[in-house]
C-alpha cells in the first residue's frame, strides 16, 4: 500500500494520464512539456486502452506499480482504464487534490463525436466530475514517427492558464492539434456534427474464419461551418472545444413535452 501519499509542494501538482499506455510517446512528450509548470505525477494504463470512454473496472482487482521517480516527477502504471487511473490517483496516491488533470497527448484525433468514445476524454470527464480543472490533448495523426513538438506551445499555454485562472465549474477542454509543422493559431469552437460510417472491414483469417476490423471514417455533416473543430483543424488551427460530462440539453426542448402528451 502507498503509505507516503503525494502532497503538494511549492509548485502546482499535476496529474497526467492517457489511453495509449504508460510507454506511449505522447504521454512522455506531455510530461516533458508540463514539468516547467509544476510537479508531475503520471498514472497511466500498462497498455493501450483506446476507445474505453468512461469505463471503470469492476469485479477484477486493480494493480498499480511505481515505474519511475525523480525530482518533480513520479510515474505509475496500472492495470485499469484511464478513468480508473484518475480514481486511483485521487483515492490512493494523493493526500492533496491536484491543481490540474491532463490527459494525452493522444495519438489520433478526438474531434467531433469521437469525444464520446475516447478513453483520453473519459479521464477528462472524470476530472471534471471531481471538480478539478481538466484538459485532454490529441495530435491528429496515427503515424508511428509522429512529431509531438507542435503540441508544446498549446499545452504550455492552456495548462498555465488553467493552473493560474482555473476553469469554469463543470467544464473541461478537448484540444485537438493538427499534425503540421506550424500552427496558424488556436480557435475556441464547437464539435462538428456528424457520424462515423463504414465502420468495419470484413476480413478472413488464415484458416478461413471471418472477422471484423474497426476502420471507418468521419462523415462531417457540416463541412463549411466555420465555428467547428473540423473546419479549423483543416486550416491548421488547434481546436479547443469546451466540454461537460452533463450531456443533457441545457434547455428542455418543448417538442419533448408535446411528444409525451400525444
Amino acid at each position: 500500500m502507498y503509505k507516503d501519499k503525494i502532497t503538494r509542494g511549492n509548485r502546482p501538482l499535476i496529474l497526467v494520464t492517457n489511453d495509449d499506455g504508460i510507454n506511449a510517446r505522447g504521454i512522455k512528450a506531455l510530461s516533458e512539456y508540463l514539468m516547467p509548470l509544476g510537479d508531475v505525477v503520471v498514472v497511466a494504463p500498462d497498455g493501450a486502452r483506446s476507445g474505453q470512454s468512461a469505463a471503470i473496472t469492476v469485479n477484477v482487482p486493480l494493480r498499480m506499480a511505481l515505474v519511475e521517480e525523480r525530482d518533480g516527477y513520479k510515474a505509475f502504471k496500472t492495470t485499469g482504464t484511464p478513468v480508473d487511473c484518475v480514481k486511483l490517483a485521487l483515492n490512493v496516491l494523493f493526500a492533496d487534490r491536484p491543481d490540474l488533470i491532463v490527459s494525452g497527448i493522444n495519438h489520433g484525433s478526438n474531434s467531433g463525436v469521437s469525444v464520446i468514445y475516447s478513453g483520453t476524454m473519459g479521464a477528462v470527464f472524470e476530472g471534471i466530475v471531481q471538480g478539478i480543472p481538466s484538459i485532454g490533448f490529441s495530435l491528429c495523426t496515427f503515424a508511428p514517427d509522429a512529431d509531438f513538438s507542435v503540441c508544446r506551445e498549446v499545452v504550455e499555454l492552456l495548462c498555465r492558464q488553467a493552473i493560474n485562472k482555473g476553469l469554469p465549474r463543470d467544464m473541461g477542454l478537448n484540444v485537438n492539434i493538427p499534425a503540421v509543422e506550424r500552427l496558424e493559431g488556436i480557435k475556441v469552437c464547437r464539435a462538428a456534427r456528424g457520424r462515423w460510417t463504414a465502420e468495419y472491414d470484413s476480413r478472413i483469417d488464415p484458416i478461413g474464419r471471418p472477422y471484423y476490423w474497426l476502420t471507418g471514417y468521419f462523415d462531417n455533416a457540416e463541412p463549411d461551418a466555420p465555428d467547428t473543430d473540423e473546419y479549423n483543424m483543416a486550416r491548421n488551427y488547434a481546436s479547443v472545444v469546451p466540454v461537460t460530462p452533463d450531456r443533457s440539453l441545457t434547455e428542455i426542448d418543448p417538442r419533448v413535452i408535446e411528444w409525451l402528451r400525444e
